[in-house]
Parts: C-alpha cells; sequence; structure tokens
C-alpha cells in the first residue's frame, strides 16, 4: 500500500493505514498522559478522599455553598411562580397599566429575567470564593505544597 495518498507504518506503530498522513494521530504516545486521562493506578497523586471528606475544612465548604444555594433556589422559585399566581388570584393588579401597554403582569414577566442574572452574577461572585476554598483544602491534602 505504497502510494503518496497512504503512509506506511513504522515500527511500533498500531495506526492503521489511512488516507492521507494527517488523517489519524499515531496511537503510541512519546509523553506521560494528560492527568484526564489516567486511569486510577496510572494516578500517583492520590488523595484520601475520606480524611478530606471528614475535614473540617471541606465541611465548611458544603455548608457555606448550602448557605448560598438553597435560599437563592427558594427565592427563584417563589419568585418564578408568583406571575402565575398573582394573574390567577390578584387579575385586577396584574391587569393595571402601567406604562401605555404594559401592563404590571409584562412587567413583572419582564423582571424574572434581570432576576435570574442577578443570581447568576451573584453565584459567579461567591464561587470564587467557594473555589479559594476548595483550592486551599487541595493545598492542604497534598501536604501543603
Amino acid at each position: 500500500m505504497s502510494g503518496k495518498n497512504h503512509r506506511e507504518l513504522s515500527a511500533g506503530d498500531l495506526t492503521p493505514v489511512s488516507g492521507a498522513a494527517t488523517d489519524v494521530a499515531p496511537l503510541g504516545r512519546g509523553a506521560q498522559k494528560p492527568a484526564h486521562e489516567r486511569t486510577s493506578t496510572e494516578d500517583v497523586d492520590v488523595a484520601d478522599w475520606d480524611r478530606i471528606a471528614a475535614s473540617e475544612e471541606f465541611k465548611a465548604l458544603l455548608a457555606a455553598r448550602r448557605r448560598f444555594i438553597v435560599p437563592a433556589v427558594i427565592f427563584f422559585v417563589v419568585y418564578y411562580f408568583a406571575l402565575p399566581v398573582l394573574v390567577g388570584y390578584a387579575p385586577e393588579l396584574m391587569g393595571r397599566p402601567v406604562l401605555g401597554a404594559l401592563n404590571s403582569a409584562y412587567l413583572f414577566a419582564l423582571s424574572q429575567f434581570f432576576v435570574a442574572w442577578l443570581i447568576a452574577g451573584l453565584y459567579v461572585r461567591a464561587a470564587a470564593r467557594f473555589d479559594g476554598m476548595a483550592r486551599e483544602i487541595i493545598r492542604r491534602a497534598k501536604g501543603g505544597r
């Protein structure tokens, strides 16, 4: 199978012959695998997850996340379902014109987008704090390196 559109197999290369040299990357690897491709037996930096999960720092991280996420979810669900509830039980309030043809129901519905963006922005800020706490836990788990 030789020709300018086919390449020859080199010794130890398990890649099948393909249409062009750039079609398939060689299966052999000279360098070490990236961290996300290593198996558990190949991972030399295995953490003691039971010890980490039992640590006070990890419990504090979970509690901090819970203190943000639970109230945020409850607030948004209540805010989200307030619109259909108010439209059903207080149609005169929600049908009240505010600005031309816009009534309070339309404005309330539009406000849900802004509330979702606000909660997302607050979560991004809180997640940066959570990430810092997680980095500190990982640093201590690796022996303070």
